[in-house]
């Protein structure tokens, strides 16, 4: 059985993990902590959490709970922070999306669990998703050649539209302006919250190749601090990618797709792969069949279908999590993220950083 605690409840899919650990058969929630009390009644309820494994200071939950693995959603820039203050414990831990608030922190993050003998798993959601798979096993399998471009179009409504378990609830402009994701010091942004997912899914479609140099261009409401869209051109030795992140789609991609459709599309020398989240299928187009198909998505093992099955088999079984759940590739990801953040500032095309 492994014993696992959630700590800091800054981000909604907290609620999101805890439900997956709570019906995992080998799991059980031996502690959940936030320095607000109030952020947990919801967690408290869903899952008849005892009062004795709920804590509001990280050192008793961390030295009473003594768990396993710890799943941690704070705001973005406390990512490095948070892994550095439970790393020492000897534990697993699970951080949710994005990797770091700068590659500064990622790397922070990686000495922090160097030496424990643990892992680190970096969630993105969009991993889980079938159709995402599916592209990525036919890509290896060579069926369009050398990849040469992806394309990745990403977001949603806006993160205030959402709560755990995805139950809704309309923002306001004071809402945003109070709430961390729109704040510049803890990372917030939609750059920051989503060009994660297409520069390391990105990654991990390129086999590892990184992009030589960046340009990124936001922009964002009269009144925030932060961009709630941004696009993104990476430049590669063998040619030209494109991010972009968007809150304030007219709909939510896992409800309705809007427009355009939220994804990627993989172009190869022998063809394409137009893979949108969360459909049943994807579209391939190939020399063989230029008019192009519809291919049904693999369906996902049980045991690797979600982030809390995948990585307790993954310590169960003592391999490192990979692709993008890896902190190498999610590094790579995150290089990107931060030079595209730095051309928007400066306004100009920039080297990869670090």
């Amino acid at each position: 059985m492994i014993r696992l605690a959630g700590i800091n409840f800054d981000h909604m899919h907290m609620g999101d993990l805890l439900r997956l650990a709570h019906n995992h058969p080998e799991v059980e929630i031996v502690g959940i902590c936030d320095a607000d009390p109030a952020r947990m009644v919801e967690a408290i309820e869903n899952f008849d959490i005892p009062d004795d494994k709920v804590f509001t200071d990280i050192e008793s939950c961390m030295e009473l709970a003594q768990p396993d693995l710890v799943l941690l959603c704070p705001a973005t820039g406390l990512h490095a922070e948070y892994v550095e203050k439970v790393a020492p414990y000897g534990v697993h831990v699970l951080v949710e999306k994005p990797f770091a608030g700068s590659l500064e922190d990622a790397d922070r993050m990686i000495a922090a669990m160097e030496g424990t003998g643990k892992f680190m798993m970096i969630n993105w959601p969009l991993r889980w998703v079938p159709g995402h798979v599916t592209a990525k096993r036919l890509l290896d399998e060579g069926l369009i050649g050398e990849l040469l471009e992806v394309h990745y179009y990403d977001g949603n409504r806006g993160p205030l539209w959402h709560g755990a378990d995805k139950i809704e609830q309309e923002p306001t402009l004071e809402r945003k302006q109070a709430s961390w994701f729109y704040k510049a010091e803890s990372a917030g942004g939609s750059l920051q919250d989503y060009l994660g997912y297409g520069s390391t899914l990105g990654t991990w479609y390129q086999g590892g190749r990184a992009p030589l140099e960046i340009c990124c261009m936001t922009a964002g409401r009269p009144g925030l601090e932060v961009d709630e869209h941004s696009v993104t051109v990476a430049r590669y030795a063998h040619g030209l990618s494109k991010f972009e992140t968007r809150w304030g789609t007219f709909t939510d991609p896992w409800t309705h797709q809007p427009s355009p459709k939220c994804g990627f599309v993989l172009s190869g020398s022998d063809g394409s792969i137009a893979s949108w989240d969360y459909d049943s299928h994807i579209r391939v187009q190939t020399r063989a069949n230029p008019a192009g198909e519809e291919i049904p998505v693999d369906e996902l093992a049980a045991e690797v279908g979600d982030a809390i099955s995948y990585f307790v088999d993954c310590i169960q079984k003592q391999r490192a999590p990979e692709g993008p759940l890896s902190p190498e590739i999610a590094r790579i990801g995150q290089q990107i993220v931060d030079t595209a953040a730095e051309s928007a500032r400066q306004g100009k095309t920039l080297p990869l950083k670090g």
